[in-house]
Parts: C-alpha cells; sequence; structure tokens
C-alpha cells in the first residue's frame, strides 16, 4: 500500500477557518501533501498509458489461531 507523505504530522490546528489560516507550518505541510498526492496520481496515470498493470489481488486467507 503506498504512502503518501509530507513533511511532519499532516495537520492544522486552529478552533477556526481563519485559525486554521493562521497555521502557516499546517498550511504549508497541506500544500506538500497535496502537491505529493497529485503528482503520484500522474505516475499511476502514466504507468497505466505505458502499460504498467496494477498487482493481482490475491484471495484473501484468514487464519484462526484457536483450533
Amino acid at each position: 500500500m503506498p504512502i503518501i507523505s509530507s513533511r511532519y504530522w499532516n495537520m492544522v490546528h486552529g478552533q477556526t477557518p481563519d485559525d486554521v489560516r493562521k497555521d502557516e507550518e499546517g498550511m504549508q505541510i497541506m500544500r506538500i501533501l497535496g502537491r505529493n498526492m497529485a503528482y503520484f496520481l500522474k505516475c499511476i496515470e502514466a504507468g497505466k498509458k505505458n502499460g504498467v498493470s496494477m498487482p493481482v489481488q490475491e484471495k484473501t486467507n484468514f487464519t484462526n489461531f484457536i483450533k
């Protein structure tokens, strides 16, 4: 499972939308996260256009450890 990263915790702080906009570090982290997500989605699309298929999903095997 791909994990899209940013720079730090993906959150902003504030009690109102105006408070959140004042959290400059949080807003920067969200911008970076958004750009990284967009890049990843573009990579997936480029792969599909060039014949790279998604991995085949296996049937889930459940293990019951209680015998």
